[in-house]
């Protein structure tokens, strides 16, 4: 049966708020006012709400907003950030920005997230910030992390991109640390027309000082406390994002339904593991993924592994997936020069190789998460029945 289910559409999401949308949009274009306006403003205001932060400051995307945080917390040449390799490189990107160094701690196997009882073992004394990311929609455990920060006098960036909306606790992701950084490229849970992001915080001082950096270090016009740079979130991106931001709560529930229709389609299926569900009652998991882990099995034939056989299997039935992410940062060549290999976060190594994410979007049927399920389900019952029978090899003799 062929199919035609991308693993994101934007598409489908359209006509739903197309009037609103485009009016909104319609708006800021007879303004003339294009740049910081009142569309901004409101945004930014509304973002900090949803976070449980006190202010909120529009960037031009996720990645500035990660720099600027750092910046304005004084990291630099010299200090260390420690984080997680399992993320998008963007987390550590920012980090060498910065002229510091990202200091690596594996994962938690079943949450995909920096495991809290690594940190401490890597802490020195140029530890000067944490970044939790709070991947594919799920927060991290922060209270043990908020706990160490205390006890060691280190910042806490939360890298929020995932994960708007989800919970810790009953608390907002962005509103543990001293900011968050969120990114709204189209493919998130709240996503723009183009690229946006914003910082929250509820510290008034960095607030200030993160509007004088992102507007080339100035707070009046042309007047320049400090070196800024140019990283401001426009007025019809803003527009868009206000439009979408009604309906985030519906779309998360509709995620977040999905998420639990792929557990009861996929439950039975052979050498898959599924994600879990929430870890505790008091998260609450926005979906921003839902991503299965494929066991390396020695099913099948082609000498392919055995996610690429379930990834060229769903392409074939019209199925889109994606791995994120297939190389660990420590193992990337932009950053070998930090002195990390292969061996040294074993469980993020064995997340990298096994982890998919499959079709997730609000507007997903009911149809097309069975077809997937059936797709699944099918290719891996086809690779459990042509197993081959391995003959354990005898000793050699020495």
């Amino acid at each position: 049966m062929s199919n035609n289910i991308p693993i994101f559409s934007a598409k489908e999401q359209y006509p739903q708020i197309a009037a609103d949308l485009e009016a909104a949009v319609l708006e800021v274009l007879r303004s003339g006012n294009y740049i910081m306006g009142q569309k901004n403003k409101t945004l930014e205001q509304q973002i900090a709400k949803v976070c449980g932060a006190k202010h909120g400051i529009g960037v031009a995307n996720g990645t500035d907003a990660l720099i600027l945080a750092l910046w304005a917390l004084d990291i630099g040449p010299g200090d260390e950030v420690i984080t997680t390799p399992f993320t998008f490189a963007a987390t550590i990107e920012a980090i060498a920005m910065r002229g510091a160094k990202p200091v690596f701690v594996d994962v938690d196997e079943k949450t995909f997230n920096i495991d809290p009882k690594a940190i401490e073992r890597v802490i020195t004394p140029k530890s000067k910030a944490i970044i939790p990311v709070h991947l594919y929609g799920q927060s991290s455990d922060m209270d043990p992390i908020m706990d160490l920060a205390d006890r060691y006098a280190l910042k806490i960036v939360e890298d929020n991109a995932q994960a708007i909306g989800a919970t810790y606790k009953g608390k907002p992701t962005g509103g543990f640390g001293d900011a968050a950084c969120i990114s709204f490229y189209p493919t998130k849970n709240l996503g723009a027309c183009g690229d946006a992001g914003m910082i929250v915080t509820s510290n008034d001082q960095l607030a200030e000082r993160l509007r004088c950096l992102r507007a080339h270090g100035s707070k009046q016009r042309y007047f320049h406390e400090e070196l800024g740079v140019n990283s401001r979130l426009d007025e019809i991106q803003a527009a868009v994002l206000l439009t979408k931001l009604r309906h985030l709560d519906d779309w998360t529930e509709k995620r977040r339904a999905i998420a639990g229709k792929y557990f009861e389609v996929l439950k039975n299926v052979p050498s898959i593991i599924l994600p879990n569900p929430a870890v505790k009652a008091d998260y609450r998991h926005v979906w921003h993924q839902y991503t299965i882990r494929v066991q390396e099995t020695n099913f099948g034939t082609t000498g392919a592994t055995m996610r690429q056989q379930v990834i060229d299997g769903l392409a074939q039935r019209g199925i889109g997936s994606m791995c994120y992410y297939p190389v660990p940062l420590h193992m990337q060549q932009a950053f070998q020069h930090y002195g990390y290999k292969q061996g040294d976060f074993p469980i993020t190594e064995r997340l990298a190789a096994e982890v998919l994410s499959l079709p997730m979007f609000p507007e997903l049927s009911d149809r097309e998460i069975q077809a997937v399920g059936q797709a699944i389900t099918e290719i891996m019952t086809e690779q459990v029945a042509v197993q081959p029978i391995v003959v354990p090899t005898p000793p050699v003799a020495i």
